[in-house]
Formats: C-alpha cells, sequence, structure tokens
C-alpha cells in the first residue's frame, strides 16, 4: 500500500513487491508438497524442521542448484529460462493458473518500469451492452479482474440485487462476499466462493501489482474481514471459468445455475459472465419468476420521482 505522502507509490521499490510475492508464493508451495509426494526417499531417523520440501529439494527435483534456486525465491529472477520455470513448475506440482501466475511474478520482478501513476478507467462498449441486453432470458454482466460488476442485464442486475445494495459503485463481488452479512445466504457454498473470490483476485494482482483500486480493494478486505486475511495468507490462485453457483434469492429461493466466463477479445481486462438453467428445470422456473419480478419493479421505478443527482450509477 502507497504511503499518505506518497498516493501513488512512485518512492517505493516496486520490484521489490513482487520480490516478496516471489517468495511467499513459492514458500507456500513448497510447504504443499511433502518428499513422498515428490517421489523423495525419507529416512526414518530424520528430523525435519519443514512440512513440505526443502529448498534443496526443490532444486533437485528442478535440476538446477541449490544456491540458483535460492536466489530466485528470494526473487531474483534475471535471465530466468523457460525450462527452469517449467521444471520448478514441476516440483513444485503447480497447476496451470500456479503456473501462470508465477510467470506473472517473475516477469514484474523484471520489469523497470514505475508503476501507473493514475487508476485507468474502464468503460462497456456500446455494442457489448447491446449484446447483455439481448440476452433476455439469460443473468450477464460484464466483470473485470478486480470483480466489479461493469455492466448487466435487467435480469443480471435482479439476480444480484443483494450485491447492487451496497451505494458503492461499481458494485464488487469481492466486497460483498466478505463485508454483507447477508452473502453467507446468498452463496449457499458460500466458503467455496469465497476461496474462489481470493484466489481470483489473488491472480489478478500477480498480473498488476499495481492496479491502484485492486490494492485498495485488498487493504479495505484486509482492513475488514478476518475471513479474507486468512484466505489471502495462502497465496492460492486459480483460473474459474465454468461451474455451478449455488444461490438463494430472496424473492424465488434456491437456484442452481451453471455458469460460463468468456474474455472479451477487444477489451482483455474485462470477460462476460452468463448464468443458464437447465430447460423444465426447478431454476428454470425460478429464473423466469425473477424475470417478471424485475419486469415489474423496474417499471415501477421508472415511474418513480427521483431528486436525487447522486442515485446515477456509474461503471468507471
Amino acid at each position: 500500500m502507497a504511503s499518505r505522502n506518497d498516493p501513488y507509490g512512485t518512492n517505493r521499490d516496486f520490484r521489490g513487491d513482487f520480490r516478496a510475492e516471489i517468495r511467499e508464493f513459492l514458500g507456500t508451495r513448497r510447504a504443499k508438497v511433502t518428499p513422498e509426494q515428490a517421489g523423495l526417499p525419507v529416512y526414518g531417523g530424520e528430523r525435519r524442521r519443514v512440512t513440505g520440501l526443502r529448498r534443496e529439494e526443490v532444486a533437485l527435483l528442478a535440476g538446477i542448484s541449490s544456491e540458483y534456486y535460492t536466489r530466485l525465491e528470494r526473487g531474483d529472477a534475471t535471465g530466468v529460462s523457460e525450462s527452469i520455470i517449467e521444471g520448478i513448475a514441476q516440483a513444485l506440482q503447480l497447476d496451470e493458473a500456479e503456473r501462470i501466475h508465477l510467470l506473472d511474478l517473475l516477469r514484474g520482478a523484471g520489469t523497470t518500469r514505475p508503476p501507473r501513476r493514475r487508476p485507468v478507467q474502464q468503460r462497456v462498449r456500446p455494442p457489448v451492452q447491446r449484446v447483455l441486453d439481448s440476452m433476455t432470458g439469460t443473468p450477464a454482466f460484464i466483470l473485470n479482474g478486480r470483480g466489479d460488476i461493469l455492466a448487466t442485464n435487467p435480469l443480471g442486475r435482479a439476480l444480484f440485487s443483494l450485491v447492487y445494495a451496497d451505494p458503492v459503485r461499481p458494485p464488487n463481488n469481492a466486497r460483498f462476499v466478505f463485508l454483507d452479512p447477508q452473502a453467507t445466504e446468498f452463496f449457499r457454498d458460500w466458503d467455496k466462493v469465497a476461496n474462489d473470490t481470493v484466489a481470483m483476485l489473488r491472480a489478478e494482482a500477480g498480473r498488476d501489482l499495481y492496479d491502484r483500486r485492486l490494492t485498495d480493494l485488498i487493504g479495505e478486505l484486509s482492513t475488514r474481514s478476518e475471513e479474507f486475511r486468512r484466505r489471502w495468507a495462502a497465496h492460492n490462485v486459480r483460473i474459474h471459468t465454468t461451474g455451478v453457483k449455488l444461490l438463494h434469492h430472496p424473492v424465488v429461493g434456491d437456484l442452481d445455475l451453471p455458469f460460463e466466463t468468456f474474455p472479451l477479445g477487444a477489451d482483455p481486462s474485462q470477460f462476460l459472465l452468463t448464468y443458464t438453467a437447465e430447460p423444465a428445470s426447478p431454476t428454470q422456473d425460478a429464473l423466469n419468476l425473477l424475470a417478471s419480478w424485475a419486469a415489474t419493479h423496474d417499471a415501477i421505478d421508472k415511474h418513480a420521482p427521483t431528486n436525487d443527482p447522486k442515485s446515477a450509477e456509474t461503471t468507471d
């Protein structure tokens, strides 16, 4: 986090932040792999001070010297080849999301550019909004890597009405998950949602550790939520593109909604999220009821007088 006298962090050692992330990430990955899992011999009388692999064991498995691996784990990313990274990834049994995250961190540690001085405004292009509006039977959203909801269609807004109840704009999924007491009821599998949310934020931080809005969000969640702090310290990352979301909506009850995410080619930091229901299922009936409820409330809102200029939303 930037200091009060240096609001954009221009005087800090920005590469040092990435080095710390590399050290903590690789350390947590080592702790998750036992010698038995790595196929290394363990002798009966051996006393180990670490729960997972030692640095020299990772180096042995990766085919590099222990001195080189130790420098790398300390964040010295100078001249790291693809073959060395792949060797470390195999030694630590990294999955695809973890391998990509390590590459992002190493790239960040090796860069010489200063962090951006100002946050980048994110807006949804009008053709993308028209695509959302055309999906009348499908809740659909445009999000970024921070979990900000940048745009939605009427059914999507009705589905996430509790998220939109937060006056902060744009609405943010992570803030809702960890700071709104209604989240544990809305997400029937809240613990999994919480883990996935933190893992996606951790991956996003690896891609751009100097996204000011992201660091502000992480700072807020770390300050206000013990559940977030505990998960953040685990350094888990995840690619979360498909699955089933188990929700309990205050108007229509339980929904089991398969979801898919699609990156937007022209806007690489944004993606389309859609929820669908199995045909003729109770969830489909609930979605139909929700669409009817949303149409009624939309008509009421359009005819209701408003004199509050602060009620206008932004999608920055």
